[in-house]
């Protein structure tokens, strides 16, 4: 099902990013935090998303970028501060719109930043994987969610598994054309991390299925921001906005924004807080 969530709130606003295949449904709990803290809150459905995997295999990660710009700019209208967040392949799309668009970028949150799929949940032969996608066998070729879905809480995973199965809340395959995708928007992306210097909040699963920790670190060690904060959390797999530790995730991100959004230039601090 296709769906904008749109919650109205104060003058500042969050801009918030699914994940590919992904719905605004796994936004949807920091959504609703961020909105009690006082700010206005959107969460696009992303080009392609929501309907079919077919629908999706139409799309390039240019037109799923465009569904961030064009969301952005709406809140800029009306909102001087707007701050971003994503998940997994959203925090790539909240790092190239950080690059184009500047300062107008009051802060980011990046949660499960995927640069690198290196998870320990990943078959044996994903180096593999990008080869693949770079060849004409890409169109036979079509990645299955599996076990365990990005999720450790297991009775949330057995009714994720449930609605996936329906399409629900994302799709049970990607299709290779949209994994080839997401790998160009990665080579796009890295490049530009150094030009970005918005404040950002990296938050990152130390038992993460898909991205090991060497992702977050890779960003922290490559952007250019004076200011970055780094949290590691235990208990909880790559989804870390509906898993186990959704809470202290909604609680950092929305006070890093209500810290930026008072002084735009804390305190740099690189230290990372396992929890």
């Amino acid at each position: 099902m296709r769906y904008t969530i749109n919650l109205q709130g104060g003058d500042k606003a969050v801009l918030l990013i699914h994940g590919l295949t992904g719905t605004p449904f796994e936004m949807k709990p920091l959504a609703e935090h961020l909105h009690r803290e006082g700010f206005s809150v959107k969460v696009p459905c992303l080009a392609g998303h929501g309907k079919s995997p077919d629908y999706l295999k139409a799309t390039r990660w240019e037109d799923w970028y465009g569904t961030v710009h064009r969301h952005f700019m709406d809140l800029k209208k009306n909102h001087e501060f707007v701050a971003v967040s994503g998940l997994c392949m959203g925090t790539l799309l909240g790092l190239y719109l950080a690059h184009e668009r500047r300062d107008e970028v009051s802060s980011l949150s990046l949660l499960s930043t995927t640069l690198f799929y290196d998870g320990w949940s990943l078959p044996w032969y994903k180096f593999l994987l990008p080869l693949v996608y770079l060849t004409p066998l890409r169109r036979a070729y079509t990645y299955q969610e599996r076990e365990p879905y990005g999720i450790k809480n297991e009775a949330l995973r057995k009714r994720y598994a449930f609605h996936l199965k329906n399409e629900a809340v994302g799709y049970a395959s990607i299709p290779s054309e949209c994994m080839h995708e997401l790998y160009r928007l990665i080579q796009a992306v890295k490049p530009l991390m150094a030009s970005v210097s918005t404040p950002t909040l990296l938050i990152h699963a130390i038992e993460d299925d898909l991205a090991s920790v060497k992702n977050a670190e890779y960003v922290r060690a490559n952007l250019g921001a004076a200011t970055i904060r780094t949290v590691y959390l235990e208990d909880t797999y790559h989804m870390l906005t509906i898993d186990n530790r959704k809470a202290e995730v909604c609680k950092e991100t929305a006070r890093f924004f209500k810290e930026i959004a008072l002084c735009r230039q804390p305190q740099k601090n690189y230290g990372a807080v396992a929890s």
